[in-house]
């Protein structure tokens, strides 16, 4: 894959949270003339800088519209509640929605897990963005739940938090235009399916040779007892 036709880069959007660093150096080591070129993007902008074509692919948070793009979903994770680590929270393991009733549950505007019900008590006015909730949330305002990834991403050491087990949960998905599966697309597909280098899927495949049946050597004879020319029966006498 090399000439004036090679791309000169190919362009990897995603999202907070999202984690592309295995499959870049799998990418760097599999196709090195072409350079992978990361892009951070907020959840809700990801399917717009795709449809204008200002990346090549995208890890993108579901939900997001469909609409002329292709999707894998690639893994789910689990949904935590970020609260003070001297929250009564913080002494369980894993809690559930009812858990938070006489909280304050801060809901960002960039949220991307789909409740049917928020739990908790409603906060006065919704945060900007994730990052400001969790500042929020560390001045003692309210709780907030959240993808764990995210909570990783915006960890501080006076915040922890745990599982909460009947929360909507959020998918990571590989997304890009349906027009443009393009050979280096179908790599990039390849690498974060885990195919290896040598996998022959989209190749076609050379026809298998037909072997020719073997011959199997004639049975040799059983050889005649006594060996030599038959004997001949004596004569007969005459009465």
């Amino acid at each position: 894959m090399t000439g004036p036709d090679v791309p000169a880069s190919f362009r990897l959007a995603y999202v907070p949270g999202a984690t592309p660093a295995k499959w870049v150096r799998t990418w760097g080591e599999r196709v090195p003339e072409v350079p992978l070129t990361l892009l951070p993007v907020a959840a809700a902008d990801a399917a717009g800088l795709l449809r204008e074509r200002g990346a090549e692919a995208a890890l993108v948070r579901s939900p997001i519209d469909r609409d002329g793009l292709h999707a894998i979903p690639l893994y789910t994770e689990t949904t935590v509640v970020v609260v003070p680590k001297d929250h009564l929270i913080a002494a369980a393991d894993e809690v559930s929605t009812v858990d938070l009733a006489d909280d304050v549950v801060l809901h960002p505007l960039d949220d991307t897990l789909e409740w049917a019900s928020l739990p908790g008590r409603p906060a006065f006015e919704r945060p900007a963005t994730t990052a400001d909730a969790i500042e929020l949330v560390a001045a003692g305002v309210g709780v907030l739940v959240v993808p764990q990834s995210l909570a990783r991403l915006y960890h501080r050491r006076d915040l922890t938090y745990r599982s909460v087990a009947d929360a909507p949960q959020s998918s990571v998905a590989l997304s890009w235009l349906e027009d443009e599966t393009t050979d280096l697309m179908e790599q990039f597909i390849g690498i974060v399916r885990g195919r290896t280098v040598n996998s022959t899927r989209g190749r076609p495949q050379a026809p298998a040779e037909r072997k020719r049946p073997e011959r199997k050597p004639a049975a040799a004879k059983p050889a005649r007892r006594g060996g030599g020319a038959p004997k001949r029966g004596k004569p007969r006498r005459r009465s």
